[in-house]
């Protein structure tokens, strides 16, 4: 990778972003294994998974200003921490409350250690952000996959609170490393001024951004939890093909980040994007149009594809223009995704429920649309504020 940002610090943040993506997945990986061991009903499990999400916006709300005041060694420390504490909770405990506690610090470290990974990243990358950005996002893939494939590896040989055990000592590892990797030094030692954060709260371009993330972490949510849903009942695909092809989306996803990286160094972020939004239309077409399994598995790599730049260059843009307060301003905008994968993850349930789960392509030609005006609006005011 062509850049002359210190590895170790980048060495750093993928380790993070790698724990984010054991966070987003582990849960949902264990859960069988969770309502047998407590004997958990179905709206049980559902408020573990409820309690998941909260977790995750508490730690992205949290983390900005306190890596702007303390700097993000101490975040990144911490964070780690907590998502032992979570794992090892969620390993051992025999307590129903005790597994509540621990599965909201899991989430609580993992959505710190997520911002601030794409935060210092962010800072030191000046002029490479969005393609610094797209390679840090591809290790969110490989731990978000690596999880359940090493869980249903040694389903046969060792119990579930075995591997999140270990995978606790794994993190204690990296919690080392990020102790003894120098990071930059915090942007706002005298203070956080509230003047200049609720000046960002008013700030038309950021909350837009924001808008974009909304739908565009919606749009991933709804693409991870009901694509196997949809291609078994409204495609008549087997349940073993729908999860290949939920594999093949999240695949393309993470290969399209990793070459991002390099075509963001050549080519515009406004190029990318658009062509991002066109791989979302012409890939939601396929999935609506077509049962050949091999459409369908292309619509859903168009898909992918198009997912890909959302999140890297989004933040890109709020690291360059928003360079004094990043930490505070990435803690806005990746909020405001949380909540959008949050509602509208609920929205495509009640669809589900009042008209069927055919609806998951309109709802996803939707947000292409939508999310190809917000870019457009984007650009706009970018444009204008350089003039």
């Amino acid at each position: 990778m062509k850049t002359s940002i210190p590895t170790s610090i980048f060495v750093s943040a993928c380790l993070g972003m790698l724990l984010f993506g054991i966070t987003m997945i582990t849960l949902g990986a264990v859960t069988l294994d969770i309502q047998s061991k407590f004997s958990l009903d179905a709206v049980s499990s559902g408020t573990l998974f409820a309690i998941l999400p909260f977790g995750i916006l508490s730690g992205s709300l949290l983390f900005g200003p306190i890596a702007d005041r303390f700097g993000y060694k101490i975040i990144l420390v911490l964070a780690s921490l907590v998502i032992i504490l979570g794992l090892e909770g969620i390993a051992f405990t025999h307590s129903v409350l005790v597994l509540k506690i621990s599965v909201f610090l899991f989430g609580l470290g993992g959505g710190a250690i997520n911002g601030a990974a794409n935060g210092v990243v962010s800072d030191i990358s000046n002029d490479n952000r969005g393609a610094n950005l797209s390679v840090l996002g591809v290790f969110f893939a490989i731990g978000a996959l690596g999880m359940p494939f090493i869980l249903g590896l040694l389903d046969d040989q060792t119990s579930y609170q075995t591997v999140l055990s270990f995978t606790g000592a794994l993190v204690f590892l990296f919690t080392i490393i990020f102790t003894v990797v120098k990071f930059p030094k915090p942007k706002l030692v005298e203070g956080i001024p509230l003047k200049r954060i609720f000046q960002l709260f008013r700030d038309d371009l950021l909350l837009i951004i924001g808008l974009f993330l909304f739908c565009q972490s919606g749009f991933e949510t709804i693409l991870n939890n009901w694509t196997t849903t949809f291609l078994v009942n409204s495609k008549g695909i087997s349940n073993s093909n729908a999860l290949y092809a939920l594999t093949v989306y999240v695949g393309a996803m993470a290969v399209m980040r990793l070459v991002l990286g390099s075509l963001l160094r050549k080519f515009s972020t406004k190029a990318m994007v658009l062509i991002s939004i066109i791989f979302l239309l012409v890939g939601t077409l396929l999935l609506s149009v077509t049962t050949s399994y091999g459409f369908v598995l292309a619509g859903l790599i168009l898909l992918g594809m198009g997912l890909a730049a959302g999140f890297p260059v989004m933040l890109g843009m709020v690291g360059t223009r928003y360079s004094d307060i990043s930490g505070t301003a990435f803690s806005i905008v990746i909020s405001i995704a949380l909540i959008g994968s949050v509602l509208l993850n609920y929205g495509m349930g009640s669809l589900v429920e009042w008209s069927g789960i055919s609806n998951l392509t309109l709802l996803s030609f939707i947000l292409s649309i939508v999310m190809l005006v917000l870019i457009l609006f984007i650009f706009n005011k970018i444009q204008i504020k350089t003039k």
